[in-house]
């Protein structure tokens, strides 16, 4: 019988942008991979909508031999230049395409990484997990929202095995890529693991990091995914609508010794992340992040 036996949440930059709020439509006959997007009600912006499809299409290298002007994609998407100008700024922004006077739009070629990390068998743990987050973390910029210390809510205390009186550690950040916000970050941590963090280390380090700090090896990791819609707080914290989808997860992270040492909850902008589950009936783990050398500059 296969076994799961590992699932992480992976950092992508260079993963297509599928929404569910951008409809499959139909391409135009003379440009294939364009599609119209005057007719469909959608609470993005306009331009967030062509941002999106261009998006896409880059990333599927459609554009390879060069990108339509300006006045041919407001054409093609039914929307002002203004619009599309407003959209190529963004993935200009992304370091996607790279605009020249004169020489107009070219994609820039990105290459994908893969830094991925076999593991131990025994008891699916991972040795190199914490690799992979730290990597992970180091291509994005934190904001903190959040340090406080404070007596652990009751079901944080059950997932950590705490006892009544424990204090934990709750740590709120967004993690952002340039000037895109793409994920909101809780985490708890006991105050017997980590004593006093800092706010300079909770923006220039992932948690796993500052606890390994103390001598504490991570072991395994236990985690669910699922989504949900942004509410009016997720949706400022990452700019996004109200009822955007998100990806969802809750993960308990514990040391060689099976103790609970961190338990976090992500909300994280699907166009951004992927989720990865290897299957073995051998054991065999291999995770791995997929990123480019651009990221989050």
């Amino acid at each position: 019988m296969l076994t799961a036996v590992f699932d992480t949440l992976i950092l992508r930059p260079d993963l297509n942008a599928r929404s569910s709020i951008v409809p499959s439509i139909d391409p135009l006959p003379d440009m294939p991979g364009i599609t119209s997007i005057t007719s469909v009600e959608m609470p993005l912006p306009k331009y967030h909508r062509v941002y999106l499809v261009l998006r896409e299409q880059l990333l599927d290298g459609r554009f390879d031999a060069g990108m339509p002007s300006e006045i041919r994609l407001a054409q093609d998407f039914g929307v002002g230049r203004v619009t599309v100008r407003r959209a190529l700024q963004h993935l200009a922004d992304e370091q996607l395409i790279r605009r020249e006077p004169g020489r107009g739009t070219r994609p820039i070629k990105r290459d994908r990484i893969d830094t991925g990390d076999s593991s131990e068998s025994s008891g699916g743990r991972l040795t190199g997990l914490m690799d992979s987050i730290v990597q992970t973390s180091r291509r994005t910029s934190v904001r903190l929202v959040e340090l406080s210390l404070q007596s652990a809510p009751a079901a944080i205390g059950k997932a950590l095995a705490l006892p009544d009186d424990a204090r934990v550690w709750k740590v709120v950040r967004v993690r952002s890529m340039g000037r895109e916000a793409v994920s909101l970050i809780t985490a708890y941590v006991p105050q017997s693991v980590l004593q006093r963090p800092r706010r300079d280390d909770l923006r220039r380090h992932p948690l796993l990091e500052l606890i390994a700090q103390q001598g504490i090896k991570p072991g395994r990791t236990y985690q669910t995914v699922s989504a949900r819609q942004a509410d009016s707080q997720v949706a400022t914290h990452l700019d996004i609508a109200v009822g955007s989808a998100l990806l969802e997860v809750e993960r308990v992270v514990y040391d060689q010794e099976d103790r609970p040492v961190q338990w976090l909850h992500g909300l994280y902008r699907p166009e951004r992340y992927a989720y990865h589950l290897d299957i073995s009936s051998s054991g065999q783990v291999r995770a791995s992040i997929w990123s480019d050398d651009d990221a989050g500059r």
